[in-house]
């Protein structure tokens, strides 16, 4: 079984974060993909490794990734 989810990957500190909105999981990684492939595995960890239960309470299925115009300055 499958299961499509969301990655939000951003730089920093001279490396990569991604993150996994719909558990609140995240890794890292030297590169896009090293943090990618790192996200991935930590998701699959986490679902061999947790009940039932904490899974259907971590699990958000409505994600809105999305951008704001804000005033600075």
């Amino acid at each position: 079984m499958t299961r499509n989810l969301t990655a939000i990957i951003q730089a920093e500190d001279g490396g990569f974060v991604a993150l996994c909105p719909e558990l609140d999981i995240c890794s890292e990684g030297a590169t896009v993909e090293k943090a990618r492939a790192n996200l991935r595995e930590a998701l699959e960890l986490f679902f061999e490794s947790a009940s039932p239960d904490e899974i259907s309470r971590r699990l958000s299925n409505e994600v809105y990734v999305t951008q704001l115009e804000v005033a600075v300055g």
